[in-house]
């Protein structure tokens, strides 16, 4: 068991004490240790009950506690306070905006068990008969659930990846000699994915059906003429469609694009094509070059493909460096050296830029003053002795509310690149998220705005910003944009990269990264930037040492350092 699952179970226990009003200090004891677990970097499955008392913020208690889910799989504390909630009261604690205390009043004061109930009751203006229940906290409530609701059966391209690529290797395993590809939403890499799709150049739709049947991944499998249907173990769909060899890539093309994708490149084929040897004869016909899966969203690309002008997309070998990460100088649980040491010697790359949180994340252990001066000692120690890499001393600095980054101008200047943020209040209309955002992006030391909209897919709406009026503003101040890799951000979208791209504004792939691993992240957003069309020229982290340390002293110059 890995430490995430360990600590969302201590992090229930907790939930579910404090809807319970259990002792508030075993509460915010255990809620800590589900803190410490997340952020431990080493695994705690299979250490034994004296090791895990001795790790910090456990103790004897919860050492025992996860001893126990080790060996059953669950806690008994955590059973006993789940036979005294409802269903939907446990699933009401997952909304965002609400915590075990209002859920308590929610469910104790108003009777409502839940989401449905709830949903219905903010409709009907009742939930502000609860005390500490306003008319904004109801309707901040009711938009949160309509968000849930939208969001059912939908998943991150993250989520579903591996799961989608072993139903491949079942179905290779099956048909090794005929033709067969994914289609759909998953071969053009979108970002939240609601079904996944396959195309076999088979007509034996009795063997797939009779081999998927027995499968381990493939659920509630259902034949339908020469559909056979499913589902992963999450929920997501599945729709496999066996065709003829003859017909194979006419349906291929067909399942891929969007509808007004096929329809634009169909309208454009004068002759017949029943049967096609490859796509790529359907876009010739088409008088276009061929495309790409993922740049098959809409006519985007469409005027491009018959110019010939289409890009070479940027690909995993094309990054030279990370940038946009996080230590254990703040909320990071590697160290700067081994974040170092893993990009310099299992990603081969050649330079990775640290960002730390600035001094207004005191939730995450936002840099003083103080402590930038040593982290900047640390990292010119760790450059004279990693030969052939290079450490650029950076800083996620929290934009504020009025647009102001978080350090006087003389600490600024000390850091060769700047990643601006906002990280807090997020509630803004249009207006005040625009104009804060360019006040930042105007500050002569900002050199890459980070995840511009702040969202979390599937999770939380970023808040509405102008794009055009901020993606100008970035072209007149020389500012990069980011595309924060976490698939759970993939901010900015890859709708507006086009737009940045054609005004002249560098896009940067960065992780986020807060341990090691979370450099592999750049493959999500290598993804949303081949959808967005990037190509490696206009992307900052594309840049080799020299390039990037001229483009980076030229921005310092400009401020006069």
């Amino acid at each position: 068991m890995e430490n995430k699952p360990i600590a969302r179970k201590l992090r229930l226990l907790s939930q579910l004490m404090e809807l319970h009003e259990v002792n508030p200090f075993k509460i915010k004891s255990i809620a800590n240790a589900a803190f410490k677990v997340d952020k431990l970097p080493f695994p705690i499955a299979g250490k034994t009950l004296e090791e895990l008392e001795k790790v910090d913020g456990i103790g004897k208690s919860i050492a025992g506690k996860i001893i126990e889910l080790f060996e059953t799989g669950t806690m008994a504390e955590i059973e006993e306070l789940l036979a005294k909630t409802p269903e939907g009261v446990v699933e009401m604690m997952g909304i965002k905006g609400i915590g075990p205390k209002k859920v308590a009043i929610i469910w104790k004061e108003l009777g409502i068990e839940n989401t449905g109930e709830l949903y219905y009751a903010c409709n009907e203006n009742r939930l502000i008969e609860a005390k500490g229940f306003g008319l904004k906290t109801q309707e901040e409530i009711r938009k949160a659930i309509e968000f849930r609701m939208a969001s059912n059966g939908k998943f991150l391209f993250a989520q579903v990846e591996k799961e989608a690529n072993e139903l491949m290797d079942e179905i290779k395993a099956v048909f090794p000699g005929a033709l067969k590809h994914f289609a759909g939403e998953f071969r053009r890499l979108n970002d939240i994915i609601t079904e996944i799709v396959i195309v076999i150049g088979s007509i034996d739709q009795e063997t797939a059906y009779n081999t998927l049947l027995a499968s381990n991944i493939l659920q509630n499998v259902a034949q339908n003429e020469n559909h056979i249907s499913g589902e992963l173990s999450n929920g997501l769909l599945v729709n496999i469609i066996c065709v003829s060899k003859d017909n194979y890539y006419k349906e291929l093309f067909i399942n891929t694009g969007t509808d007004d994708h096929v329809q634009a490149v169909l309208a454009r084929i004068t002759e017949d094509i029943e049967q096609p040897d490859t796509e790529e004869m359907i876009y010739t016909k088409a008088g276009l070059g061929w495309m790409q899966p993922e740049l098959r969203e809409g006519t985007t690309f469409i005027e491009k493909a018959e110019k010939n002008e289409l890009p070479t997309l940027i690909n995993w070998h094309d990054l030279k460096g990370s940038l946009h990460n996080h230590s254990t100088w703040s909320d990071g649980v590697n160290t700067l050296e081994e974040m170092a040491l893993y990009c310099k010697d299992t990603l081969k790359l050649e330079y990775l830029g640290m960002c730390d949180h600035s001094k207004s994340a005191f939730y995450a252990k936002g840099l003083t003053i103080e402590r930038v001066l040593q982290q900047q000692e640390e990292i010119d120690g760790l450059n004279k002795k990693l030969d052939g890499f290079h450490i650029f001393k950076g800083i996620e600095s929290d934009i504020l509310y009025d647009g102001g980054l978080d350090y006087p101008d003389e600490i600024l200047a000390k850091f060769d690149f700047i990643v601006a943020s906002v990280h807090s209040i997020l509630k803004m209309d249009e207006t005040k998220a625009t104009s804060r955002l360019i006040t930042a992006i105007e500050n002569p030391y900002t050199t890459i705005l980070g995840h511009p909209t702040g969202r979390l897919l599937l999770s939380r709406k970023g808040y509405p910003i102008d794009y055009k009026k901020i993606i100008d503003a970035c072209a007149a101040n020389n500012v990069v944009i980011e595309i924060n890799a976490n698939p759970l951000r993939l901010d900015l979208d890859w709708r507006w990269h086009q737009y940045a791209l054609e005004k002249g504004v560098m896009l940067s792939i960065n992780p986020d990264a807060h341990r090691v691993e979370g450099h592999l992240d750049m493959h999500y957003g290598i993804l949303a930037a081949r959808k967005g069309g990037v190509y490696k020229e206009m992307c900052l982290n594309a840049l080799s040492l020299p390039e990037i340390t001229k483009v980076f002293e030229k921005k310092r110059g400009a401020v006069g350092r």
